[in-house]
């Protein structure tokens, strides 16, 4: 398909030597529990893809970041997965970077530190928590002498076994002892965070989507990011970082399970199943899926779309993506054939690797009534 190998040029020039590394390992090898997918793409700079080239990063924008992405998942929906969950986290902490209240000195020398240190961030967040927000805070942080301990646990959370940095959502005492949203930074080998087994699918198996506990976890205060800095208020620094994060986060997830629906509809092409018109379709619908999200990507980029607006807008790309996406993984298979089916198994890997993007919060249901209030005329306002 070429607008998959266009996407596939672009990830190499970000990481070069990557497809090639994947594709010498055979499919169902890579998708397995303990597979070296991970590793892989730190060695050949996963890490840096959106981090400002001022870090050592490659600072892509969010076009070239969605083909990357839709590249990856075309060669590993679990490293795709995987890798969203890093590369979000990455492109809201450092939205901070550049103003004035951003980071503190700590905060900074750590995140100096993850490109020359491939270093990978694993989320710590609401995702994967039924109708809850990616946002919401799933760590309970106490409040004591030098900083906070955490206590809580992420289930499921990608990169678990390969991370180097957790990022944790939690509420600490904010002006007048008022419940403030925070972001804790910390290092995987703090004590009292474990892992544990957890994800039980053959779909994503090599994600890594084990579960994360801390269990009074010290993080000191200076790696806690607040809504304040110097004792002055800044209502908008977070809320900033929020929809900078909730904007890449839809997008590269949609990406990567594009590129999974992809790799299976070039299976469908390249042997010719089915009639002209249904192979054309296949197409068509799996394209259409993939243009929403880089059209969209291509907005937030350009600036037409920012604020409630673009994520409105990724939200719409996502949900018509994920029913083109779905569609069209079924009649890949179909088109295949039940033979294909029986004796192939990377056919039903990758048709089963599409179906979790419905997973992923916010749901459709959940949506629905801001979605349709914002398309009113009202603000957009997730829970």
């Amino acid at each position: 398909m070429r607008s998959l190998e266009n996407a596939r040029t672009t990830c190499e020039q970000y990481h070069p030597g990557l497809g090639k590394a994947l594709e010498e390992i055979d499919l169902l090898d890579r998708e397995q529990v303990g597979s070296p997918v991970v590793a892989l793409f730190r060695d050949h700079g996963g890490p840096g893809l959106l981090v400002p080239a001022a870090f050592g990063g490659r600072g892509a924008d969010p076009v070239d970041a969605v083909r990357v992405m839709r590249a990856l998942g075309s060669y590993s929906p679990s490293l795709a997965a995987a890798a969203t969950m890093h590369h979000f986290t990455a492109a809201m902490l450092y939205s901070l970077a550049d103003r004035a209240d951003g980071l503190t000195a700590a905060q900074r020398e750590l995140l100096a530190d993850v490109v020359p240190g491939r270093k990978l961030m694993a989320s710590g967040w609401a995702e994967g928590r039924t109708r809850q927000n990616i946002l919401a805070p799933a760590v309970a942080a106490r409040p004591v002498e030098g900083g906070y301990l955490l206590h809580g646990a992420k289930k499921p959370c990608s990169l678990s076994r390969s991370m180097d940095l957790l990022t944790a959502s939690v509420t600490v005492p904010g002006a007048g002892g008022r419940p403030e949203l925070a972001v804790a930074l910390v290092t995987a080998g703090t004590p009292g965070i474990t892992v544990h087994p957890f994800w039980g699918s053959g779909a994503l198996a090599a994600a890594e989507s084990d579960e994360v506990r801390l269990t009074d976890v010290f993080v000191p205060a200076d790696m806690v990011l607040r809504t304040t800095a110097d004792g002055a208020e800044s209502p908008d620094r977070l809320s900033e970082m929020q929809s900078a994060g909730f904007v890449w986060f839809e997008l590269l997830i949609s990406a990567g399970y594009a590129g999974a629906a992809a790799a299976l509809v070039q299976r469908v092409l390249e042997q010719a199943r089915g009639s002209v018109t249904d192979r054309a379709a296949l197409a068509v619908r799996a394209e259409s899926a993939y243009l929403l999200l880089e059209g969209t990507a291509r907005g937030v980029r350009d600036g037409d779309l920012a604020g409630e607006e673009a994520v409105a807008a990724v939200l719409v790309a996502r949900f018509a993506a994920q029913e083109a996406l779905s569609d069209a993984a079924g009649l890949a298979l179909e088109l295949l054939g039940g033979m294909d089916f029986i004796r192939s198994p990377e056919s039903a890997l990758l048709a089963a690797a599409v179906r979790p993007l419905a997973f992923h919060p916010p749901s459709r249901t959940s949506t629905a009534e801001p979605l349709l209030g914002y398309f009113g005329g009202a603000p957009l306002v997730l829970s």
